[in-house]
């Protein structure tokens, strides 16, 4: 499996399809939370994206945001897993290679994420910190938290 890093300008268009795809999977259909999942922050994020090599399936995917967009800080969002490729640790190597990303790519030494509450641990375990309390986004629990970079 290989990680693919693209600005939205560099996705083919099948590509931007398959990542629609996906991200629908998890966020509206699978979580049941009807909301626009593509936004105008898609156009100046980086996408990665893990492709399974023997079914050509994106199973993981998360987008890298520049400050500004939705933090003042750089931001990674969008963290998704297909079902079938959970519990193989495919979603911790996915955000470190948001965070390298971030340091390597952007130049940014802060990470704010708004995680889903039940999320916290595994961010945590990364070297997130919480810094807010639990507030409702699209009817699930979520949390700010926040990584500084050495």
């Amino acid at each position: 499996m290989e990680f693919f890093i693209k600005k939205f300008d560099e996705l083919t268009t099948t590509e931007l399809y398959e990542i629609g795809k996906v991200r629908q999977e998890v966020f509206v259909v699978e979580q049941n939370c009807p909301y626009l999942d593509f936004d105008e922050k898609d156009f100046k994020s980086l996408h990665i994206y893990l492709r399974d090599k023997d079914s050509g399936k994106i199973v993981c995917y998360a987008r890298v945001l520049a400050p500004g967009l939705s933090y003042d800080t750089a931001s990674i969002g969008r963290v998704m897993v297909l079902s079938d490729y959970r519990k193989h640790g495919y979603a911790r190597k996915l955000v470190l290679e948001c965070i390298n990303s971030v340091k390597n790519i952007l130049k940014e030494n802060e990470i704010t994420i708004g995680a889903q509450f039940y999320l916290k641990d595994f961010y945590s375990s990364i070297g997130f910190k919480v810094m807010s309390d639990v507030y409702d986004e699209d009817g699930i629990p979520h949390i700010d938290m926040y990584m500084k970079l050495a």
